[in-house]
């Protein structure tokens, strides 16, 4: 069985973190953050996307600002070339 977080690494899905700043329903002064984090595509980012709708158009707290934050995890290996080899005894 495979892992279907690895299959998406492998299309090219990156973790994407979301610091999402709001501002209480009830206290529109005040400021609560909420992390996100999923695996999404950069730099369109569809699912934060969809998810950041979701929250326009069903929670009360309206959003102060979103911070975010991707890394691919699976990428291209780096090659270096040695020159030597040293071999201690």
């Amino acid at each position: 069985m495979t892992d279907t977080d690895f299959i998406r690494q492998l299309a090219g899905y990156g973790l994407t973190t979301a610091t999402i700043l709001y501002r209480m329903p009830d206290h529109r002064h005040i400021l609560q953050s909420y992390i996100w984090q999923n695996y999404d595509l950069a730099p369109r980012f569809p699912v934060l996307q969809a998810f950041l709708d979701f929250w326009k158009r069903e929670l009360e707290g309206p959003l102060h600002s979103v911070t975010v934050a991707h890394e691919r995890l699976i990428r291209p290996a780096e090659i270096v070339h040695v020159r030597g080899v040293l071999t201690l005894h």
